[in-house]
């Protein structure tokens, strides 16, 4: 019978155990993060309604949507985690308490041009804080807090938060006469680090907009200096616009509270390059990068929208979030050497019996196990030299034996793998002591 060459779709991610192990213990520091900070977990279907996922979706989102029909109804897998939350939020209204916090780690499809680093499937770990009406503004100021305490965890000093308010760039452009132009302004600022500054002043040309307005907007852009010199920089340019005057004051106020937050000033910026593409951010922004690898691009970014669920309710639920793409990160992280993924298993003790009776082994190990211990039996009917390199090789800390020997005197033999010192101990001691 022909075999089937048994490979992987391009741009969907297998890992081996070892990787694995990294990739999950990076995936628990965002959930624990995320729990320290008081974010419930939900979970969302992969597949929804096409009717109910797309709709609010458009142009290139759409385009890459992976859909297809079961019988006569028409589906979609989620392509990413905040439409569902939209759907969530509104279905479940009466039942949530607000502000509602969560949190969602997941995998999302997206059929995009395939192109390294890129991935069809792939994890998001976002969390969001939805309001009834009414967000405090103090919530945009926690969630860098969030990213700085996952990234200090990961173990990364140098990075840093870039945030921005989007009432600023819209009262800017009000004030030249450009409101009608904002998103697409919007997108083409947004691509600054991507294509510099020159085609950025090109694309805007494109649009037919005055050379006094484009200076205007670049002049903007480029003001530099501190975040306290920023904001003062702001002040000065006396823009009047009441959009303006309330994105500079929201601004203000968040950078107030970050550092109430104890974020330090080298962790986050005031960045007036920082618009984030997306059409829904109406206030806050921002990016995440770190300094020394700037070609990952943002690791974590984020944004305050003010209507969350507009497509599935009449009510007004305001927000703020910020999403990690765990997937990418994890894949250029380890592509720089930048993670080590050394652990081969997540056992902390192997036992291996060399007994034929395994009542013993086997109630040693479920007492472990019982005490936070992961324990491992070699089950296999192989010679000791093999059990020992199975051993070595998933550079498992610690080995018990137990043979004839040990069961006649009620003891078992531990060895350190690394050291190789062996110590026999009584089966009734406090064996987890000595692990």
């Amino acid at each position: 019978m022909a075999k089937t060459e048994p490979r992987t779709l391009a741009g969907f991610m297998e890992l081996l155990p070892n990787e694995q192990i990294l990739f999950e213990q990076m995936k628990q520091i965002i959930e624990n993060t995320y729990k320290k900070f008081g974010f419930l977990p939900i979970d969302t279907p992969i597949v929804e309604l096409s009717e109910v996922l797309l709709a609010k979706a458009g142009g290139e989102t759409e385009k890459q949507i992976y859909r297809f029909e079961k019988g006569d109804t028409d589906l979609s897998l989620r392509f990413d985690l905040t439409v569902p939350l939209a759907k969530y939020v509104a279905k479940n209204y009466g039942n949530l308490s607000f502000p509602f916090r969560r949190y969602q780690i997941g995998k999302v499809y997206r059929g995009e041009r395939m192109q390294k680093g890129r991935f069809r499937e792939f994890y998001q770990c976002d969390i969001d804080i939805i309001g009834d009406e009414k967000l405090s503004l103090i919530n945009d100021a926690e969630l860098p807090s969030v990213i700085y305490t996952i990234f200090k965890e990961f173990g990364f000093d140098n990075f840093t938060i870039r945030i921005n308010n989007r009432k600023l760039l819209n009262g800017l452009f009000s004030e030249i006469g450009q409101k009608d132009n904002a998103t697409e302004i919007l997108r083409i600022i947004d691509k600054i680090d991507k294509i510099g500054k020159e085609a950025v002043i090109e694309e805007l040309k494109k649009m037919e907009i005055s050379k006094d307005a484009i200076e205007k907007i670049i002049s903007f852009i480029e003001i530099a200096g501190t975040s306290d010199e920023k904001l003062q920089k702001l002040e000065e340019l006396q823009i009047q616009n009441d959009e303006f005057k309330l994105g500079l004051y929201e601004l203000n106020e968040v950078v107030k509270y970050m550092r109430l937050f104890g974020i330090p000033e080298h962790n986050f910026n005031v960045d007036l390059t920082i618009a984030r593409g997306l059409d829904y951010y109406t206030g806050t922004v921002y990016e995440t990068f770190l300094n020394d690898y700037r070609e990952l691009g943002s690791v974590c970014s984020g944004g305050r929208y003010e209507n969350l669920a507009g497509y599935y309710t009449d009510k007004k639920l305001p927000g703020v979030g910020v999403s990690i793409g765990l997937t990418r990160l994890f894949y250029k992280l380890n592509e720089l050497n930048l993670i080590k993924a050394n652990k081969k298993s997540v056992s902390d003790v192997l036992i291996i019996p060399m007994c034929e009776d395994l009542s013993k082994p086997i109630e040693l190990a479920t007492k472990l196990r019982s005490e936070g211990i992961n324990t491992e039996i070699y089950l296999n009917d192989k010679k000791l030299k093999a059990k020992f390199k199975y051993a070595d090789k998933l550079e498992i800390p610690k080995v018990i034996i137990i043979g004839e020997d040990e069961l006649k005197e009620n003891k078992v033999k531990i060895k350190n793998m690394k050291t190789g010192e062996e110590e026999l101990v009584d089966f009734d001691e406090k064996i987890h002591i000595k692990l």
